[in-house]
């Protein structure tokens, strides 16, 4: 069983979460090679924490890069073969990282693993069981809000939730680790794009578990987190979907938009919306290039980029999880 994994915690004003989040990795059957925290300019005591332990790596950014950023720039100073990404509002069952390691072993053609996720204030809740993308421009996580008893078993995932998810490091690496221009939000879903486009695989791991606030520090519903969702959900779209599979959907991934708009409307977020959708799409004709070189790196049939897609239009709509049984990799295209 690999030991090899790294793993990387980004702090910014976290409080009192980051001394649990760390407690909970200390306690592991299983210790990680090390621990790494980059601390994006916090400016409470949380950073201390780490500073007093002597077996944790700390990386102080000096300002705030935000989530994919911090992340990237501690995977390319990590030592171990995987990088496993938690939260700071992640708290890790003592067996997580050994789960995770037993995956590591079982499935060695799999690049990235998922974690399920309890709701941290409810653990009869499940939080996530890893990312579906649907193919209209939306993706959510997987058995939200339904009961922990109900978790589907270990199968394929679109993307692993990078609450609590571990990578391959040097295919984090070579696929440019996350993109930078989403600041935070959406980076995993528009990552497992890549690595699905690339032919990579992703699963989620129903014994590797973990307990999640959930946008603990900036909020599940806060201007801040509607506007980057919504923002970098639309980049993730248009930079990965394949042209024979984006003009049929166009219309529908309108309508979308414009549903999602409504609900957040009722819900007073508004104006976070409406900038978000504003900034997005006045910055595709810059993205262009960017679309280019990723559709012409995709290596895998259309057939199958489609079949790792979540289709139903019921199951966004009960947050269900889309998992697979495992295939084989498929073969490149000329």
């Amino acid at each position: 069983m690999t030991t090899e994994i790294s793993i990387i915690i980004v702090n910014y004003n976290a409080g009192d979460r980051l001394e649990k989040c760390i407690r909970c990795l200390n306690a592991q059957t299983l210790q990680p090679l090390e621990i790494i925290v980059v601390d994006n300019a916090s400016t409470d005591n949380s950073l201390e924490t780490a500073l007093n332990r002597p077996n944790i790596v700390v990386i102080e950014a000096g300002e705030n890069l935000g989530f994919a950023a911090a992340n990237n720039l501690a995977a390319k100073k990590a030592k171990g073969e995987f990088i496993a990404l938690l939260n700071p509002d992640a708290y890790a069952d003592p067996d997580w990282l050994k789960e995770l390691a037993t995956a590591i072993t079982d499935y060695p053609d799999v690049d990235a693993f998922g974690s399920l996720q309890l709701q941290a204030d409810n653990p009869e809740i499940l939080d996530g069981a890893g990312d579906a993308y649907h193919p209209f421009g939306l993706a959510y996580r997987g058995h939200y809000g339904w009961p922990t008893q109900s978790a589907p078993e270990t199968g394929e995932c679109f993307a692993p939730c990078a609450a609590a998810a571990i990578y391959r490091r040097s295919t984090f690496l070579s696929l440019g680790g996350f993109e930078e221009k989403f600041f935070c939000y959406f980076e995993d879903v528009d990552l497992g794009f890549r690595l699905q486009l690339s032919g990579k695989r992703a699963m989620q791991i129903k014994s590797a578990k973990v307990l999640h606030e959930g946008s603990g520090i900036s909020g599940a519903a806060s201007p801040f987190t509607v506007y980057h969702g919504h923002r970098n959900r639309i980049w993730t779209h248009y930079l990965n979907m394949p042209l024979v599979l984006l003009l049929p959907t166009l219309p529908f991934h309108f309508l979308t938009n414009l549903y999602l708009f409504a609900r957040l409307t009722v819900a007073g977020n508004a104006r976070a919306y409406l900038k978000a959708m504003v900034d997005a799409h006045k910055a595709l004709p810059s993205l262009m290039s960017e679309r280019r070189k990723r559709q012409k790196n995709r290596i895998v049939p259309i057939k199958y980029l489609a079949r790792i897609m979540t289709w139903s239009p019921l199951k966004p709509m009960r947050k269900e999880a889309d998992l697979l049984t495992l295939t084989p990799r498929p073969k490149p295209t000329p």
